[in-house]
């Protein structure tokens, strides 16, 4: 189990600290293989995507949100709503009661 995330995020420290058999995956300094990102974006859509709460994109111009929104993660990381977790070849999006809840049932 792979966990895409930053190292920083309480967020996803708690889910790392719930799933100890899971990897985590620093986006800021290692990025999501576009596979990934690719089928997360197919999966979750961008509204589910891109954090728009945080200060990153709180940062940004106008101009620079109406980028394609895998592009606007690819150059900035920490938009990505997180933890992206990857279950065999499925995929989670935060860390949510029902994530956890299909996790454990996942076994």
């Amino acid at each position: 189990m792979t966990l895409y995330g930053l190292k920083n995020c309480d967020t996803c420290r708690k889910a790392l600290k719930a799933l100890p058999d899971a990897v985590l995956v620093d986006v800021r300094a290692e990025g999501v293989p576009e596979d990934v990102m690719a089928q997360a974006f197919e999966t979750f859509g961008a509204a589910a995507l891109l954090n728009t709460r945080s200060t990153t994109w709180r940062g940004l111009e106008e101009s620079e949100r109406a980028a394609p929104p895998l592009d606007l993660i690819a150059k900035h990381p920490a938009l990505m709503k997180r933890p992206l977790i990857q279950a065999d070849d499925t995929l989670f999006l935060g860390w949510t009661a029902d994530v956890q809840t299909a996790l454990a049932a996942r076994g």
